[in-house]
């Protein structure tokens, strides 16, 4: 696998699949640019290299829909006020009308194609689809992590077509979640919040082997008691010590944000997947904010990572304290519990 400075970009017309797909307001505006900020190392590397830059992403899930309120309309205008050019942005994503855009398209410029997921053949992977994405570079640029578990048109079928590398977000996040899986120091401590207790288990599995403790929050621990699920590692789970009423989505309780607090304070090693409450409530928030100011007093490397704990974070202006943020989610979580992620196969990360 090759990254993308190990490549001459100068004249090249380079087309980057980023992860822009953040949380909008009620106003459709754009609610938190976390993912678009992380982005930029990666983009001002391209122009400043004497290349042309056409960027794909998707928003939301219109399904194969044309949605107005997920035009990417609003995050042209955030990559203008970052790159501080000028960003034309296509009515689509394919067409003639998409091609001549890019043609016109000169050095050290930039064009944002319209929502990939408006077309359904992007998720189903289609190859013509993929065929006239890949009209649009000479180079293929993946940096969005968050979406390389999934075999989408613009993450696996592209690379079939045009030599492609990974972008400097792609390589921060891989370099800072193998720190977590080859090095950690301990003791290492992780936590598991969230909901889908199925998505979350081959990583709780995994992570038990790395880690000394895995601190459940309440929601899962609840999912877990009524479906009887087990565990390979049971003597390194922590169970909440309060309950959590069934109908109910509060915080962790009190005995419980102690024990926890208590437990990251004395860890060298901390990752975080999923808030352990409804945060989004600030009465709820408690038990995150507890357990996020404790891994933050003493910790030497910690991870955190996952879009609701990512939105968190931001709310507390916290992001910045931790040693390494992921964008991703899912693809996180694949990654940690040892799966092959579909877009980093494409790009040569698990060899021929």
């Amino acid at each position: 696998m090759q990254w993308i400075s190990e490549i001459s970009l100068k004249g090249k017309r380079v087309l980057l699949r980023a992860d822009f797909n953040v949380p909008l307001s009620k106003s459709g505006e754009v609610a938190d640019d976390f993912r678009i900020s992380s982005t930029l190392p990666t983009m001002q590397y391209i122009l400043s290299a004497g290349a042309s830059l056409v960027i794909m992403s998707h928003l939301g899930d219109p399904e194969g829909k044309r949605i107005e309120r997920l035009r990417m309309d609003k995050v042209a205008v955030k990559l203008k006020e970052y790159l501080s050019v000028q960003v034309t942005k296509a009515k689509d994503c394919i067409g003639e009308e998409t091609l001549q855009l890019e043609r016109e398209l000169k050095a050290g410029e930039v064009m944002l194609l319209e929502n990939l997921r408006f077309h359904k053949e992007e998720e189903e992977n289609d190859e013509t689809f993929a065929k006239e994405l890949a009209k649009l570079g000479d180079i293929f640029v993946n940096d969005a992590f968050g979406v390389l578990h999934r075999e989408h048109a613009s993450v696996v079928g592209v690379p079939r077509f045009l030599p492609s590398v990974g972008g400097f977000l792609l390589q921060k996040e891989i370099k800072g979640l193998q720190k977590l899986l080859e090095t950690p120091e301990h003791p290492m401590v992780a936590i598991i919040g969230g909901r889908k207790i199925e998505s979350k288990l081959p990583v709780i599995d995994r992570i038990a082997e790395l880690a000394d403790e895995v601190l459940l929050g309440n929601m899962l621990a609840r999912e877990i008691t009524s479906k009887n699920i087990s565990f390979k590692k049971r003597n390194k789970i922590v169970f909440p010590l309060d309950g959590i009423p069934p109908d109910k989505e509060y915080d962790i309780g009190g005995e419980t944000k102690k024990l926890f607090a208590k437990k990251v304070r004395k860890a060298r090693t901390v990752f975080w997947s999923g808030p352990l409450g409804r945060y989004e409530d600030p009465e709820y928030a408690q038990g995150s904010k507890i357990v996020a100011e404790a891994i933050l007093e003493d910790t030497s490397y910690a991870v955190a990572g996952g879009g609701n704990l990512l939105d968190f974070l931001g709310r507390y202006n916290l992001r910045d304290k931790f040693d390494h943020i992921s964008t991703g989610g899912s693809s996180m979580l694949a990654f940690l519990a040892g799966d092959q992620l579909p877009g980093l196969k494409a790009l040569g990360y698990y060899g021929n």
